[in-house]
């Protein structure tokens, strides 16, 4: 089986920036060539034309051409040409691709097309209340409509993008997975009363909540320290820094107790995870976050948000909190819950680490992505 990957991103540092996507992709592709199963990793928008190997996934970047007219129109086409050279010397037997801003619209192969819901920029604006741009609507559905199958990592990414686009195909939901061997409790003395949110700084992410959460949280913890890691964003609605916006929703005690780290080495993560008493991640937008997954695989208590994805994710009460981001007081309360009971702390921590091993491990997520894509080759086979 040769499987290849269209993506804008994908982890690795001669590329350009990579988030949950890349990061839920490089996941994919590396366990597969585990199984035996040939990768090709098509990665656009790169600085240069380069092809060469990594943890046995073969990556072929494609450096973005500027184009005089229709560049939007041209440079898929362009890429759709260079993939399908490379499905008629090398026997890949599918494409999968993201349904993020329609980058497989007009793109057609002799092999089937899977498209992946990893959440559309329509699904997100959805969820933000944003208007979509007319472009990125147009090529999103484009794209959607044109695909051979659909694939979702969450049930709710894949009911609210059908929806939104008008879609008639059945949607398969499998859902992100995470290698719970390499994402496991260090052995890190925890930071008493220390909370983090980690990832981008940026509303739809929930950070303009955590000020107003925080705020309640220092009344009953004083010495409660809060810390970000993540770079900062131009606000969508407001274009102001998110971080400055953040800062100005925080009362004078819990101001002195937040800090705001703007870069981490991606594995300096996971340490400041360990050490973390409890961690926060009140998104209002995501498929199947990654961050939640990795967070849960290194046994530590969560307190997300309540939206869609979130009941596929986490067990209310058991492996941390589910709570709506703009109900301040009640986050707050389930935070400082935690800050006052460490055995709490470490039941939840055990139960999430569980239930990612039982459900949402790779071990377990795998063979049903594998036993996916050898059934659209073997209808495609049989056509």
């Amino acid at each position: 089986m040769h499987i290849g990957f269209l993506t804008p991103e994908y982890p690795h540092p001669d590329f350009s920036r990579s988030g949950g996507l890349g990061t839920s992709i490089k996941n994919l592709a590396v366990a597969l060539v585990k199984q035996s199963v040939e990768v090709t990793v098509f990665v656009t928008g790169q600085t240069q034309d380069r092809v060469f190997f990594e943890n046995g996934v073969r990556l072929v970047c494609i450096a973005k051409k500027q184009h005089r007219l229709f560049s939007w129109y041209k440079e898929r086409k362009r890429i759709q040409n260079i993939i399908q050279k490379h499905i008629d010397t090398d026997g890949i037997q599918l494409i999968e691709a993201p349904d993020w801003t329609g980058l497989s619209a007009f793109m057609k192969f002799t092999v089937p097309l899977i498209i992946r819901m990893n959440g559309s920029d329509g699904y997100f604006c959805h969820l933000e209340g944003r208007q979509q741009k007319w472009k990125h609507r147009f090529l999103e559905r484009k794209a959607l409509q044109n695909a051979n199958v659909l694939v979702s990592a969450s049930s709710f990414t894949g009911q609210v993008t059908k929806s939104l686009f008008g879609l008639k195909k059945e949607i398969t939901t499998i859902h992100n997975s995470i290698d719970t061997t390499v994402f496991v409790p260090l052995d890190e003395p925890i930071k008493p009363l220390q909370i983090l949110y980690f990832g981008t700084l940026v509303r739809k992410k929930g950070v303009l909540e955590l000020p107003f959460i925080f705020n309640e949280v220092v009344k009953q913890v004083p010495n409660a320290e809060l810390v970000l890691i993540g770079k900062d964003n131009i606000d969508v609605f407001t274009q102001k820094s998110t971080w400055s916006l953040f800062q100005e929703a925080l009362s004078p005690k819990a101001k002195q107790c937040v800090t705001h780290l703007k870069e981490v080495p991606y594995q300096a993560i996971k340490t400041y995870i360990a050490q973390a008493q409890v961690i926060v991640l009140p998104s209002f937008a995501e498929a199947f976050p990654m961050t939640w997954l990795e967070t849960l695989a290194m046994e530590k208590p969560l307190v997300s948000s309540n939206i869609g994805w979130a009941k596929e994710l986490m067990i209310d009460g058991k492996t941390g909190y589910i709570v709506d981001p703009k109900q301040h007081f009640v986050y707050a309360s389930k935070v400082i819950d935690l800050l006052k009971d460490k055995e709490l702390c470490r039941q939840l921590g055990e139960a999430g680490r569980k239930h990612m091993k039982h459900t949402f491990s790779t071990t377990v997520v795998l063979p049903k992505n594998i036993s996916f894509y050898q059934k659209i080759i073997n209808q495609r086979l049989t056509e």
